[in-house]
């Protein structure tokens, strides 16, 4: 699926359906191709855009007719500024330095759990059993 808003040009895939033609596409027009982990939408922008453009064609949807809502999505993606994508993009670097706190303390809070898989240690007897 391609999504034209003004002059970007968004190409919208799951990752599993994005090939090597795609890569080599973007790779000969010195273009990077970036991919996001999947089933972490709080770190995808596009994720934050889209809610706002859903959230927007559902508040004026009044009609429920397909050409009308075509048009509402339209419109609604037109607003998207250069401007909410870049809130939308700090907000995931925001989130981004979240999970990177979080995943330091939880490597000082939890101690590592070594198993001695060689020889009896002298206090582990059977006569203390």
């Amino acid at each position: 699926m391609v999504v034209r808003v003004a002059n970007v040009c968004l190409y919208l895939c799951l990752p599993s359906s994005c090939g090597i033609s795609e890569d080599e596409m973007a790779a000969s027009r010195q273009i990077t191709v970036l991919r996001l982990p999947p089933y972490h939408c709080e770190l995808n922008p596009i994720e934050l855009v889209w809610a706002q453009v859903k959230g927007d064609v559902a508040r004026n949807n009044t009609s429920f007719k397909l050409s009308d809502v075509k048009i509402l999505l339209e419109n609604s993606l037109e607003r998207v500024t250069a401007d909410k994508w870049q809130r939308c993009i700090h907000h995931v670097h925001k989130q981004e330095e979240k999970m990177w706190e979080l995943d330091n303390l939880i490597d000082v809070a939890v101690e590592p759990l070594v198993f001695n898989l060689g020889d009896e240690d002298s206090s582990d007897s059977e006569d203390e059993f």
